[in-house]
């Protein structure tokens, strides 16, 4: 609390008391880093300046305004979550902990920020940035990502908490771990408590924390297909539960591995179910483009095509619309990245 009455980052949503201000941070905050949220924040507080405002949108519009800010089951959970407190609960925020925690996409993390932050609850968060400084200074070697390292770091952070100022103590650790206690080249040298800290004594700082599982991503191979008819072209939303769920597409092909000739692309989209497409002309094919989840690895490519008309396409599916109006549905970062770098369309003939 010393160091934070003297360090702390002023940020738009510090010392909001507004409960749908504060679960709106703390849902943007989620997964992303403070500079790239604080954008996003400010977006929908000022597009949805009320919870009945986020509620009453629509999905698409929801899911566009979060474009480029990933893991976007997040922002299906903030729509859902909205309208079942502006139709369920008479847009009234749940002020309890326990009510807070039923809220969907609402973790034990996000409930009790949301219970300190808005209604000063003694609840401790315990995020990223906690787990580490606890770890080092008490020395504990459990790993974070285990149900008993949770489970222990969960009841320390709760035994520490100053239960007269729970907003400002949660706000100072977390501060304290993101500005100060970093990951790495950690301000060890003008901290107040390195005396006292385990890590530090001991050398392992490097170490701490300790997580015992290391993801595996898969590859997956993504070939889009760009049709041209006049001035039209086609996409689909990818409704299915995989990834993006919810955000639009290029007509896809999921293949072994990225399709690279002509020959190769015309042989596959023959047996493709939906494609009607033949006979049809290939313009143009991008480099593979690649993005990184958390469990999977994308890589890309966009071949342009020109037909002389979608032969029996199904609209059930696809949506036809006009190019220029590409820029109003919600991609995914890939697709985005194809779309605003076009410099790096390589011509074929």
């Amino acid at each position: 609390m010393e160091w934070f009455s003297q360090n702390h980052r002023p940020l738009p949503w510090k010392g909001e008391k507004n409960p749908y201000y504060v679960w709106l941070s703390e849902i943007i905050l989620q997964q992303t880093r403070v500079e790239q949220g604080l954008p996003y924040f400010e977006k929908f507080k000022s597009t949805y300046p009320t919870v009945a405002d986020l509620a009453n949108a629509p999905e698409d519009e929801v899911m566009k305004l979060w474009e480029g800010l990933g893991y976007y089951s997040r922002a299906r959970n903030l729509h859902f979550t909205a309208k079942y407190i502006s139709k369920e609960l008479g847009g009234v925020f749940p002020s309890d902990f326990e009510g807070i925690l039923k809220l969907k996409g609402v973790g034990p993390y996000t409930a009790a920020a949301i219970a300190s932050f808005a209604f000063d609850l003694p609840h401790a968060v315990v995020d990223g940035n906690v787990y580490r400084v606890l770890s080092r200074f008490f020395g504990i070697e459990k790993a974070i990502d285990s149900t008993e390292g949770k489970k222990e770091f969960s009841k320390l952070a709760q035994t520490l908490i100053d239960t007269k100022q729970p907003a400002n103590y949660n706000q100072a650790i977390m501060d304290f771990g993101a500005t100060h206690c970093k990951p790495s080249s950690p301000n060890c040298g003008k901290c107040l408590m390195s005396l006292n800290c385990f890590a530090f004594k001991n050398s392992k700082i490097e170490s701490l924390p300790f997580k015992s599982k290391k993801i595996k991503k898969r590859d997956r191979f993504f070939n889009y297909l760009i049709i041209n008819d006049q001035e039209y072209t086609y996409i689909q939303k990818r409704t299915r539960k995989d990834i993006w769920q919810n955000l639009y597409e290029f007509p896809l092909i999921e293949h072994s591995e990225t399709i690279g000739d002509v020959d190769n692309l015309i042989s596959i989209v023959e047996n493709v179910d939906n494609l009607n497409l033949l006979p049809f002309k290939v313009l143009k094919k991008s480099k593979p483009f690649k993005q990184i989840l958390t469990h999977q690895k994308i890589v890309a490519r966009f071949w342009e095509i020109e037909v002389d008309k979608a032969a029996n396409f199904d609209e059930n599916k696809y949506l036809k619309i006009e190019r220029k109006n590409l820029s109003k549905f919600a991609f995914p970062k890939v697709v985005d990245l194809y779309l605003n770098d076009k410099s790096l369309t390589l011509e074929l003939f």
